[in-house]
This record gives C-alpha cells, structure tokens and sequence, in this order.
C-alpha cells in the first residue's frame, strides 16, 4: 500500500482519538440494520453476503447459477456496475466488472445486516456507485462458536466452521478479540454443467471500547462455477474460476451525541479465468485471464460543531489491470479520489419534533477521467412520540458520477465476444427522492417515490447476427416506488415489500444496432416479496421468502416468461433439549420456476437441501 493511503488512515486515527465520551454512534437516518429476509442461509452453497439480499425488497438480485454462484446486485432500477459495496470504511469493486462487485471473500457472520443506501445518503456514503451502495458494519467479536454441515440434491455439499475468541486481558484499555472462519461447498447442480466448487478463509483481530472498535481482517475465497451461457446467450458450456483476496484495517470512533469518525485501509485482488468454452483446449495463455488490483483508504464522519454540524467523506484508491483479452484501450490503471462534505442545521420545534437540513456537494475525479462536482441536498423532519414511536419525512436531491470498467474500455470494439469502446466516459445521474419511514411498536414501514435521469449510462446489448455483446451509452429516465411493512410479533414475523419502476431510454445514434438490452432495460415493472417466519411451538420454525415480478418485456429472455414467483422455504426444528442443535431442511425455487433473471441465462432448478447446525 502506498504511502498516500498510509498517511491517510494514520491522520483519520489520530483525529478519532479526541474528545472520547460514551455515546452512541448514530448511523444515518433511513438505512436500517435489520434483516428484512427469513432465510439469511443457502441451500446448494455456504452463506454469503449476496445470501441475505436474494429476497431483499429494496434492491433486485440478478443470479446466474444461485446468487451465491454469479449475482448482478441493482437497486431503484439501476444495474449491477450502479450499485456499491461498503464494508466499514472500505469502498470495495471490481475495476474490471461489476459482475464481480458482490465477490466480497467475508464470512456474514463478521458483519452487519445490510443497509441500503440511495439518493444524498449515497452520494455522501458511496463510491463510484450512481444509484446506491449495500453498506455493512464489522461485528462485534462475541466468544462463541458454529458449525454448520449440509448435503442435498445434485450431489451438493458443504460446511462452515466459526469461532470467536475474546481475551480476558485488556490492551490499552481496549479488549482484545478475534475471530477465524473456514467454509467450503460442491456439488452440480439442475442444470447440465452447473458445477461449483467454492472455499473461503477469513481471520479477524478486534480491538474495542465502549466508543471505539478497530479491526484488521484478512480473507480468500475460490470461487469454480460452471454454467451454460453463463455470460453470452450463444449456447456454449462456460465457466469462470474466481480467486478473491481482501485486506482491510478500520477504525470507528464516536463522541458526543451525533459525533463520529470511521477510516479504512484497504487492498482487493481479484483473479478471474473465465472461459466461453470449458471443454476446449487450453493453451499456455489462457484466453480471458484477467488480474485485478485496488488499493485504498477512505476517511468519513460527522461533527457537531455547535450552531451547524458537518458530515465528511474523503477516499483515495487506485487500480491495476492485467490481462489476456483486455488489451484495447487507452490505459490500463486509475487513480480515484473523491470528496465530500455537507453542512447542516438542526432546528428544534417542540412536541418531539425537528427540522434538519443539509447542503453540500461532493467532488469526483481521476488521472484518466474529467472531474465532476455534484450537489447534496436533503430537507428532513423527525418526530419522536410518548410511547417511543418515531418517523421521518424527507425530501432529498442529489447528483452523482462514475467512470465505466475496463471490460466495457478495454474490450476489443471490432471482434470478439464482447466488444468496449475506449472513449466512453463518466456517467452522470441525478436523483430526486422524497419518502416516509415511521415506526410504531410491532409496526415499520417505509414508502419512497423517486426519479433519476441517468446521462451516458453503460449497457450491454444484443444485435441481431452479430455473436457478441456491446458497450453502448444510453440516457435514461427511470421513475418509481417503493413501499415496505413489516411486522414483529410473539409467534411471527413479517415483512412485505413493493417495487413500481417506469423507464424510458434513448441509444441514441446507436439505437439502430440495438435490438436487445441484457442489463439496463432487464427490471421488473412489478415486484412483490414477502418474508414469513413462524414459530410453531415445541422447537419447530418455519422460514419462507417469496417475490412475485412482472418482468419488462426483452425479446433476449428464452424460457420462463415475463411473469415469475420464486419462493425458498426452510423448516428449522431445535430440540427442547437441546438448544444448540438445529436441525433444517430447506428448498430453493420451490416452484421451479424456469425464469431467467438474466436473459438468456438458465435458471437453476428447485434444489432441496438438509444440514445440522452445532453453536457453543
């Protein structure tokens, strides 16, 4: 790691050592931490973090394979390469795809319930993401232990081990922690040449107080997938082999009511070996080996400084590509930064009542792209009643940029499967939201509607006699809703989501070469889920996701129609005796529903697994 990110964690440190007092950190307002899902565990794999956002009604995953094999991840009507991922301090994508922005090689055990980010909280707490970012938090380290073994349809198998560890002796004042994780999974799958084979590593040491918490954690993952038109529909056995390296220091730290600093350093490697052709041979280079490298340190918080408060956001990162096919183009690195701040004043109106408002903007740029600054802007009233209820209005403005990956810079423009174009640039999008949270007892609900005008955003698309996919710019217009309750009782949870998205693009001089989007206009004009959990009695729970689309119409989808429902349940049963055991079948595509959340791509088949699952 350079001595530019160095420098940068080290001054974050040091300014997140003052004014020390024992309050807690207060995280931004809408984006919550609970799960809002029943089944957080797979069936045909082990659990990771793209698991729990299957069924997610405020973003929609798009899998090859099970999530856990392949998973474009889009939020508002976005695409995959629009959304973000944040691990504490650390921005984390791949600069060669979005495909693989959700290979994040970390166990969920270490980390947080996502929270979804969008619009101004996106603009401030993302990185390179237009629409929106999945935000984790690092765990707490508890001293406890699991193991979790399971077998099932198509020869799959697999388990995970975790142990956490805390030492009764304290290191400056600080406890000591760390915690280690081993998974592993295979099988085949419905699909003729759906194997997989993955592995995961992870080792975490925490050091914590009552206001402070740092963690420096290591993981690996290996990822083998093999699925039919796995990236192109031409009808050919593909395979992609994934080895996935990530190191990150972070250091949250929090004084005062609403005072806080969190700072990441961080390194991503990612190789990927990806062939059209599994069964053809191979020679001493293979054909799409690509090598990705992306180092960073990023410094975010917010300070109370009286009459106003301020929150902050600055990251430096920079990238490596190495490749066998990516050779096109105009360069082959990137140096990224980004800064923000936005100011704002708090007005209180009585009756448990105040007014926030907040004005600012954020600066992207890098040494190949121009430079974008884009305003901040949000207007929230909160309202807190007798008997703990609260809710939130609010109306929010907010412009943000990115710059395309190399696969759609460096792809060759004339041959190939996938043809780039070296003189795309920044992609601009302007977000106006307004919504409701409200919280009343059992009761949570949430409603948004939102509009954003995406300029020069990069698809891929289908023309007709031409056996390959291309990068083009479109501008598009997307308007929507979205609605959620959720309900927590005795004997049952439930949480119901609802998506309502519109969009109208334009290729523009393109346009005549485009006969199909695989991405950009692949969304549910409707979409419908409902997460279900209910206790039975007598060690007995019943876990069941579902969601129900009306796809847009693509004339790339082959099988499985515009209209889908997918539903996974789970029967869990923990012995009155023995509480530790849980013993759980579970079925994925329960309907097996021939739908292709990807066009062209075959859906996985219903899949039934059974496991055991041991904690201390």
């Amino acid at each position: 790691m350079n001595s530019r990110l160095c420098i940068l964690f080290a001054a974050a440190i040091v300014i997140g050592t003052r004014g020390l007092a024992d309050a807690p950190v207060e995280l931004p307002p809408f984006p919550v931490s609970s799960s809002r899902v029943a089944l957080e565990d797979p069936v045909a794999s082990y659990a990771m973090p793209v698991t729990a956002l299957r069924y997610e009604p405020l973003l929609d995953v798009e899998a090859r394979s099970q999530a856990e094999g392949q998973a474009d991840v889009a939020i508002e009507g976005g695409i995959f390469e629009n959304t973000g991922f944040r691990i504490g301090g650390a921005f984390l994508f791949d600069p060669q795809t979005g495909h693989y922005f959700a290979e994040l090689p970390v166990a969920p055990t270490m980390i947080s319930a996502p929270r979804i980010l969008t619009g101004a909280d996106n603009a401030m707490g993302g990185f390179n993401a237009d629409v929106g970012t999945v935000s984790y938090g690092w765990q707490a380290i508890r001293a406890r232990g699991e193991l979790n073994l399971t077998a099932g349809q198509f020869n799959s198998r697999g388990g995970s081990f975790y142990q956490g560890m805390v030492s009764d002796s304290r290191v400056a004042g600080q406890v000591l922690a760390g915690d280690v994780e081993v998974s592993g999974s295979s099988g085949d799958s419905s699909v003729p040449f759906g194997d997989h084979r993955y592995g995961r590593y992870n080792a975490r040491l925490q050091l914590s107080g009552a206001d402070s918490q740092t963690d420096l954690f290591a993981g690996y993952q290996t990822k083998f997938l093999g699925w039919p038109n796995l990236y192109t529909p031409f009808g050919s056995d593909e395979a992609d082999d994934l080895k996935t390296a990530l190191v990150t220091l972070n250091h949250r730290q929090s004084w005062g009511a609403d005072d806080w600093i969190e700072a990441g350093a961080f390194w991503r490697h990612n190789r990927d070996n990806y062939a059209f052709n599994r069964f053809a041979p191979v020679g001493p280079v293979p054909p799409y080996l690509t090598t990705t490298r992306i180092e960073g340190a990023s410094v975010s918080g917010h300070d109370d400084l009286g009459a106003i408060g301020i929150g902050y956001d600055a990251a430096f990162l920079a990238d490596d590509l190495q490749s066998t096919s990516l050779v096109f183009g105009r360069f082959h690195s990137r140096a990224y930064t980004k800064l923000g701040a936005a100011p704002d004043r708090i007005w209180v109106l009585g009756d448990g009542r105040k007014l926030t408002v907040k004005a600012g903007a954020t600066l992207d740029d890098t040494n190949r792209d121009g430079r974008a600054v884009s305003p901040v802007a949000q207007i929230a009233l909160d309202q807190t009643g007798p008997g703990g209820g609260s809710n939130r209005l609010y109306v929010d403005y907010a412009d943000s940029s990115q710059v395309p990956t190399y696969t759609a810079l460096n792809s060759s423009p004339s041959k190939g499967l996938f043809r780039g174009n070296p003189d795309l640039g920044r992609t601009y999008s302007h977000n106006l939201e307004a919504g409701i949270n409200d919280a009343r007892g059992a009761w949570q609900t949430h409603f948004a509607v939102f509009y954003r005008r995406d300029d020069d955003l990069v698809d891929w698309t289908f023309q007709n006699g031409v056996i390959a996919r291309t990068a083009n710019a479109v501008d598009i217009d997307t308007s929507g809703a979205e609605a959620t309750l959720q309900w927590s009782g005795p004997r049952w949870e439930v949480v119901v989501g609802y998506t309502l998205l519109h969009k109208r693009s334009n290729y523009g001089a393109a346009a005549a070469k485009v006969d199909g989007s695989f991405y950009a206009l692949n969304f549910p004009r409707q979409r419908l889920t409902a997460a279900i959990v209910v206790r039975l009695g007598r060690g007995f729970e019943l876990r069941m996701d579902n969601q129900a689309r009306i796809q847009e119409a693509n004339p790339l989808r082959t099988t499985g129609g515009d209209r889908a429902v997918i539903s996974s349940l789970g029967l869990f049963y923990r012995p009155p005796r023995w509480r530790n055991t849980e013993f759980q079948i579970q079925a994925d595509n329960l309907w097996n529903s021939a739908f292709q959340q990807v066009p062209g791509v075959p859906a996985a088949g219903r899949e039934i697994s059974a496991g055991v699952t041991q904690r201390w």
